[in-house]
């Protein structure tokens, strides 16, 4: 089964703070996005998508300061100080998501490997054309496995977010993702992401203001 890239995730401290960071970094405004009841979380979208990365999209995401705390820890390590810390002063790549149908198999096959990438959890939210509903793995702490380096596995159901952005003018051009132990990255085979000598992720982005690579730290 293979793999393919969703969507990077920038967390940011506000919607504000990650508007403003996207105009003035990425040269575009990102579109409307929506409100994660499940984990306490809003955001705002952005298309990235070309004919090597379909339906690649980024997100800019944040805690909603207008939501109850969630019963639960939040996705891509939210919660941990040190990455609050953080975005306090400018908003960050931290992860990637990568969908796969169906999602199961790949789970069972992760923990074979003695990968724990948490249980599958349903999510969904309203938009004006419709919902949207899908399935990843989370775990229960928050926590990424394989030190934060294993992409977070996404089933979408009938709809894509993609489905309905207009084209932003900020294309995906390269992926490259260390840190996989190599039989976890063989299991993945993640379309269009090469395998990199160091922990972390870093992205090739199109821009209008030019070229620009971003990186997450180790």
């Amino acid at each position: 089964m293979t793999t393919e890239v969703d969507h990077l995730v920038v967390v940011a401290d506000s919607l504000a703070q990650g508007v403003a960071w996207c105009e003035q970094t990425l040269g575009a405004t990102p579109g409307p996005g929506g409100r994660h009841a499940l984990m306490g979380t809003h955001n705002r979208l952005l298309s990235l998508a070309n004919d090597a990365y379909p339906g690649s999209y980024l997100e800019i995401i944040t805690i909603d300061p207008e939501a109850p705390p969630p019963a639960r820890a939040r996705w891509f390590g939210m919660d941990h100080p040190a990455l609050q810390a953080a975005v306090r002063e400018t908003p960050r790549l931290v992860h990637l998501v990568a969908r796969c149908r169906p999602i199961e198999p790949l789970r069972d096959a992760l923990f074979a490997l003695g990968t724990d990438p948490g249980p599958p959890i349903a999510a969904e939210r309203d938009t004006p054309q419709g919902r949207l509903t899908w399935r990843l793995l989370v775990r229960e702490d928050g926590a990424i496995a394989c030190n934060g380096a294993l992409p977070t596995l996404i089933e979408w159901g009938a709809r894509h977010p993609a489905d309905d952005m207009p084209p932003s003018g900020v294309t995906l051009g390269a992926v490259t993702l260390g840190g996989l132990p190599a039989p976890v990255h063989r299991l993945l085979r993640l379309r269009g992401v090469a395998a990199a000598d160091l922990p972390g992720l870093s992205v090739r982005l199109h821009t209008p203001r030019g070229p620009l690579t971003l990186t997450s730290p180790p």
